[in-house]
């Protein structure tokens, strides 16, 4: 077997800055920025973090998904021969499609409560009453970052642990195993 130690450190590298940034955030900056000191502070304090961590994320998406395209490259032959590999394959890329829409839709909520400036919080994605009573967009779409803050890592957990699993097949035996039960 060729070895593909760029693709493959692009696609893990990649996945685990946006896997560990996206939990990171959410376990810690947004309840960090609750203790800003009032509601209009710990919205500005979030959005400064989620901004700055932005070019960061769209980067390590996009190691991501240049390393799995150049890994899908250089396995495409196990792909069609190997039995189990093309499923997961066809998995791993619905659930990196999931991610990608999950984080982009974020980022589209996250950009709206930014560009209204410091919009009240109890957490960075937990509106406060104030926010629920005079501006009732910016509170939907804080809560509906605060499911997706962790919609997320869940996704992106999901495909480190769908990666272990295809690491898994392309152990020799399974290999030999896989291309002849096909």
């Amino acid at each position: 077997m060729a070895r593909n130690t760029l693709s493959r450190s692009l696609h893990d590298l990649g996945l685990s800055a946006w896997f560990g940034g996206t939990l990171a955030n959410a376990v810690a900056l947004n309840a960090a920025a609750g203790e800003a000191g009032d509601d209009r502070a710990t919205g500005r304090v979030a959005n400064a973090g989620w901004d700055r961590w932005t070019p960061v994320n769209a980067a390590a998406i996009g190691a991501h998904l240049v390393g799995s395209v150049g890994q899908l490259r250089a396995n495409r032959q196990r792909v069609a021969a190997q039995q189990g590999v093309a499923g997961m394959s066809t998995l791993k890329t619905l659930v990196t499609v999931a991610a990608l829409g999950a984080t982009a839709y974020s980022r589209v909520l996250g950009q709206r409560l930014s560009d209204a400036g410091g919009v009240p919080s109890k957490s960075g994605t937990r509106p406060s009453r104030l926010t629920k009573a005079a501006r009732a967009d910016l509170a939907a779409a804080q809560q509906q970052l605060d499911t997706l803050q962790w919609v997320i890592p869940a996704l992106t957990g999901t495909l480190v642990a769908i990666s272990s699993y295809a690491g898994e097949q392309q152990r020799p035996g399974e290999v030999l195993t896989g291309v002849r039960n096909r």
